[in-house]
């Protein structure tokens, strides 16, 4: 399974082990562990020029749902394409929370079904954890978790794990050049798409330009996109989207581990 692009598109490069983010990747790969969570989508056309007060009114949007935020839970599908082969050879599918405690956010994503299609998903489950300053990703099959200490990176890697999940549209434009690219239906749902670069040349190098489609009624992403330099991109797709519902319970925060689980760390 592959992790860090959905839930860590910047956690090699805020890590305090100072790696660009292609070494810390090939880091990772190392550890035949990786924690790429993925996307993908059809390459999109570039925006055409829109009113300001468009992109002006998602953000104000963005601000008020952050303002109140407590907690998130939805479905989801990742996709992963392939350049190379010119196909999506990947499909995850499972449950991702998210939560506010004081001014930290956490954030758990349960992968229950893997596989190459999703006429072929099988059980896969795997957990990934961002909580206490650190990532943790745990394979139960293996019975192994993979741990990443953010040190100092902490509070900027928080910034991205909210990435349309409560994360505000002033965060956004902290991080990104953002640019509206107009209205669009997704699974019915109204959203406004929007367009970001990042501004930092490092995250360019992983991430040339990431999509994301904010819910106009919610204030929350629906579907996120990321395109590498490479030519592959990455699809996630969320529904059954849930905002400040009823309190997520704290074991759903909690690796379910057993006295035998070896703990590893790329770092280390």
């Amino acid at each position: 399974m592959k992790l860090i692009s959905l839930i860590l598109p910047v956690a090699i490069v805020c890590s305090s082990s100072g790696l660009s983010p292609t070494e810390a990747t090939a880091r990772f790969n190392a550890t035949q562990v990786s924690f790429d969570c993925s996307f993908r989508l059809a390459a999109a056309a570039q925006p055409k020029p829109a009113d300001p007060a468009d992109l002006d009114a998602v953000l104000k949007k963005m601000d008020a749902v952050a303002a109140t935020f407590r907690s998130t839970q939805a479905t989801f599908e990742w996709d992963t394409y392939e350049k190379v082969i010119d196909e999506v050879d990947d499909y995850e599918t499972g449950v991702i929370y998210y939560r506010r405690t004081g001014k930290e956010i956490e954030m758990m994503a349960e992968v229950k079904m893997a596989g190459p299609s999703m006429q072929s998903l099988k059980p896969e489950p795997k957990y990934v954890l961002f909580s206490g300053g650190k990532v943790r990703m745990y394979q139960p099959k293996i019975d192994q978790v993979t741990e990443v200490d953010l040190g100092k990176s902490h509070p900027d890697f928080a910034s991205y794990v909210v990435l349309g999940f409560g994360g505000s549209g002033q965060d956004l434009q902290n991080v990104f050049d953002v640019t509206y690219a107009g209205p669009e239906t997704v699974n019915g749902v109204s959203t406004a798409k929007l367009q970001l670069v990042p501004k930092s040349e490092k995250v360019r190098n992983t991430y040339k330009q990431i999509l994301l489609w904010i819910d106009l009624e919610k204030g929350i992403s629906v579907q996120q996109q990321f395109f590498q330099p490479d030519g592959n991109y990455r699809l996630a797709k969320y529904s059954d989207v849930q905002v400040n519902g009823k309190k997520i319970p704290d074991e759903v925060f909690k690796l379910k581990t057993t006295s035998k689980t070896q703990i590893v760390s790329p770092h280390g």
